[in-house]
């Protein structure tokens, strides 16, 4: 494999909830979007960072020690100015209570693909197999490209999730082939509110999933259409009425719809990240509402 490997956040094994059967998870780490209630912030930034926990710091004070930035001061718990902070990571190892955290690892492609095909034999017992996530797992078009090859080499079913923001010459030569499945997200139809609430136009995006749909109208991939469910922001009938015609347009059978989860904020203040938007859970009745929007359009609405 050419270039360098990609960054990884995590791989979790035994997954129920993103795909078919027990799943592995791949988690890259770089999005071209950064939607304001995204569930990963710590995977939007394409760099490694460092994460701290300070409700489990125990203030022992040997991470100020080995900080050669001064970045970090005594306390209980610790502080961490990240101004000064140049990520060398050099606390992450003296830190005692695992306060301290390296969020994402290059790993090289055959790394990887050793590390999945160790759970192949639960992929072949359930009917699972590999998904790849993020932040957005295009952002390492090559390496995932290289990965997909490999594990659907070795009988594995592959499956990606996607923001659709890639560019669609080379997701189809180094990626599409290798691809069972695809989950792929539309949030806002109209571009201003796009750029506003996820921070880039969708033209690309609305591109892609025709382009996509296409293809799997002639037996290509086959695609799921996924709209997540953010009160206040892609609840509102309009926008799913005009994602329900996008939908309808480009001959998708069904939708899955994502309910908003505001347990994420936590994981966007350890990156250092602030939440700009602080959502509640939906109630039954409002998701009923949502559901209603697209069955009405003769759309199939999947859990």
């Amino acid at each position: 494999m050419t270039g360098a490997p990609p960054l990884i956040v995590d791989i979790k094994a035994n997954c129920l909830d993103d795909g078919p059967g027990i799943r592995s998870v791949v988690f890259f780490k770089g999005c071209p979007l950064s939607c304001v209630w995204c569930h990963n912030p710590e995977s939007i930034a394409p760099r490694a960072e460092l994460s701290f926990d300070p409700d489990v710091c125990v203030g022992s004070g040997e991470c100020v020690d080995r900080c050669p930035e001064g970045a970090l001061q005594i306390g209980r718990p610790a502080s961490l100015d990240r101004d000064r902070c140049t990520a060398c990571f050099d606390c992450v190892d003296a830190c005692p209570a695992g306060a301290l955290e390296r969020v994402g690892r290059p790993l090289d492609v055959a790394e990887i693909a050793r590390l999945l095909l160790r759970d192949k034999p639960f992929y072949d017992h359930s009917g699972g197999g590999v998904t790849f996530s993020g932040g957005e797992a295009t952002g390492s078009m090559h390496a995932l490209g290289e990965l997909a090859r490999t594990l659907v080499e070795a009988g594995v079913h592959t499956l990606l999730q996607t923001c659709g923001a890639f560019s669609r010459e080379r997701f189809e030569r180094d990626v599409y082939p290798w691809l069972t499945t695809i989950h792929y997200d539309l949030k806002a139809a109209d571009a201003a509110h796009h750029r506003d609430v996820c921070g880039a136009d969708n033209r690309t995006i609305l591109d892609n999933f025709a382009w996509v749909m296409d293809r799997a109208s002639r037996g290509g991939a086959e695609v799921l259409p996924r709209v997540p469910l953010v009160p206040g922001i892609t609840d509102a009938d309009a926008n799913l009425d005009a994602l329900a015609h996008v939908l309808v347009v480009n001959g998708a059978p069904k939708v899955q719809l994502m309910a908003y989860n505001p347990l994420w904020g936590g994981k966007a203040l350890k990156v250092g990240r602030t939440p700009k938007y602080t959502g509640g859970w939906m109630a039954p009745d409002e998701l009923r509402r949502c559901a209603d929007r697209f069955e009405r359009r003769g759309l199939q609405v999947v859990a």
